[in-house]
């Protein structure tokens, strides 16, 4: 996973998914809106639902459909879904000691 910048993550799949003659190896997942999110509940994204987040990631990845996520292999939907969750931790910022 790449995490040049934090609006963004970048997943390698270790089975790539077929489209036609094209070979996605590679998904680009932007940080979610609100609107993004519409229709799911929180809860069911932290706790990794499958049904949520295969809803989820084709609003915020145009590189995948939501018929394609289910069509992941379990490692590569792990991953995603971390990257997804990923971005629901409050980023630690570096703050001056006293």
């Amino acid at each position: 996973m790449n995490d040049h910048n934090p609006q963004e993550k970048t997943v390698t799949l270790d089975f790539p998914l077929s489209r036609g003659d094209k070979s996605i190896s590679q998904i680009t997942i932007r940080k979610p809106k609100a609107g993004a999110l519409r229709g799911v509940k929180l809860a069911d994204l932290l706790q990794l639902d499958v049904d949520a987040i295969c809803k989820v990631v084709p609003r915020i990845c145009p590189d995948i459909t939501e018929n394609e996520m289910r069509d992941l292999d379990p490692a590569d939907l792990t991953e995603v879904s971390t990257a997804v969750i990923g971005f629901f931790v409050k980023q630690e910022k570096d703050s001056p000691t006293a």
